[in-house]
């Protein structure tokens, strides 16, 4: 999966498809988390960067756990208004990462399709 893109188009299903291995290949942050807010996907490169174990992560809600400091209108309240449109989501944005770190500027992909059983934070950092 290296020729993957974070701006790639029709990225939901290309990630909702790939492996844990494919997903580890990619040169930028992957959290998949399900319906209910639980993480279910958490790559490499996003374990490396934010010095968090995919042990610790898995299976913990992303929004109250794992980045509080994504529990806003910016980034949780637009899952939730996809879901309750039944609405596609693919958002990127600027945000800044403030947990259990010095901020960090970052551009978050926020992906969501109807009915899917997978939503996608994907962290792309700055150089």
């Amino acid at each position: 999966m290296s020729d993957v893109s974070f701006a790639q188009e029709g990225l939901a299903q290309r990630l909702a498809a790939s492996s844990v291995e494919e997903l580890d290949e990619t040169d930028f942050g992957i959290i998949g988390f399900d319906a209910d807010g639980v993480v279910r996907q958490y790559n490499r490169f996003e374990s490396q960067a934010a010095g968090l174990s995919p042990a610790s992560v898995l299976g913990q809600p992303l929004f109250t756990t794992v980045a509080p400091c994504m529990n806003n209108f910016l980034v949780a309240q637009r899952f939730e208004d996809a879901q309750a449109d039944g609405s596609a989501l693919d958002d990127t944005i600027n945000y800044v990462l403030t947990l259990r770190m010095k901020p960090v500027k970052v551009l978050l992909r926020l992906l969501a399709l109807p009915g899917a059983p997978m939503r996608y934070v994907l962290v792309q950092r700055r150089l």
